[in-house]
C-alpha cells in the first residue's frame, strides 16, 4: 500500500502537495468514500477517484514550454484566459512545475510526475533559477549588496541572490540585469525589486536549474531529454 497522495501525485493529476489539498478538501474518495485523513494508504488496484473521475496511471512525461505573457501557468483557468496546459498538444494530463506570473514569459516545466515536481519546487533542494529583468531606474551598488545578503521582505528575510550583467539603457532611465534565487515565493523577484524602489518592467525566466530557452522560441515546448532529467535530480541532491 501507498500514502493516497502519493499515488494521486504518480497519476499525474496534481503535485504531491496539491494532491494532499484536495484530499483535506474532501475531493478524492477510494472505492466510494471519501478520504480526508492525509495518512490514509490505498493500493494502486483501488478504485480512486478525483472530484468524480477516477484516476488513472500514466507513462511520465517531462516537457519544458517556452511560457509567453499574456497566458496563466494553471491547468485551466476562471477567467478563460489561456492556460499553459492549451500549449501541450500531448495525450498525457500535466501540471506546471511551480508557476510564472501572467505577466512573466520563460521557462517552465510540465510533468505528469508529482514527486518530480515536489523535488524541483521544495525549497530545501535550492534548485536555480535564472531571470532577465528590466527595471526602472539605475540598480545601485548597494542595492546589489542588499539582494546578495538576502533581501527581506515584509519581515521574512529572502535567501541571497545573484545579480550579474547589470546593464543600463542610453538615457539611463532603467536597468537590465539576471538575477539567480532558488527560492519561488509569489510575485518573488516583483516584490523584491519593489522594496529596493524599483519596478518591474519586463521579467523573464530563461533558466530553470539547468533546463534553459536556448533554440526555443515563445509557445514552444519540447520534451525534456533523459540526461536533462538526470541533472536536475543531481542538483536536488547537490551532486555535480
Amino acid at each position: 500500500m501507498e500514502r493516497l497522495q502519493k499515488i494521486i501525485a504518480k497519476s499525474g493529476v496534481a503535485s504531491r502537495r496539491k494532491a494532499e489539498e484536495m484530499i483535506k478538501n474532501g475531493r478524492v474518495r477510494v472505492n466510494g468514500k471519501v478520504v480526508t485523513e492525509l495518512g490514509s494508504k490505498a493500493e494502486f488496484s483501488d478504485i480512486i477517484e478525483v472530484d468524480g473521475k477516477k484516476i488513472a496511471l500514466e507513462e511520465k512525461v517531462y516537457f519544458v514550454l517556452y511560457k509567453p505573457s499574456g497566458i496563466v501557468s494553471t491547468v485551466d483557468d476562471q477567467f478563460n484566459r489561456g492556460a499553459v496546459v492549451d500549449l501541450i498538444a500531448e495525450k498525457e494530463r500535466v501540471f506546471p512545475v511551480g508557476r510564472l506570473d501572467y505577466d512573466t514569459s520563460g521557462v517552465l516545466i510540465l510533468t505528469n510526475d508529482g514527486d518530480f515536481a515536489n523535488m524541483l519546487t521544495h525549497p530545501k533542494f535550492k534548485i536555480e533559477k535564472e531571470y532577465y529583468v528590466k527595471i526602472s531606474g539605475l540598480l545601485r551598488k548597494e542595492s546589489s549588496k542588499i539582494l546578495s545578503k538576502g533581501i527581506v521582505i515584509e519581515g521574512e528575510k529572502m535567501q541571497p541572490a545573484k545579480i550579474k550583467d547589470v546593464k543600463y539603457d542610453d538615457k539611463k532611465e532603467n536597468t537590465f540585469l539576471h538575477i539567480i534565487i532558488t527560492e519561488g515565493k509569489y510575485h518573488q523577484v516583483k516584490n523584491m525589486f519593489k522594496t529596493l524602489g524599483h519596478e518591474v518592467l519586463k521579467l523573464k525566466r530563461v533558466r530553470f536549474g539547468s533546463v534553459t530557452l536556448d533554440g526555443m522560441f515563445e509557445g514552444q515546448y519540447r520534451t525534456l531529454k533523459p540526461h536533462e532529467i538526470k541533472t536536475l535530480y543531481h542538483l536536488a541532491n547537490n551532486e555535480k
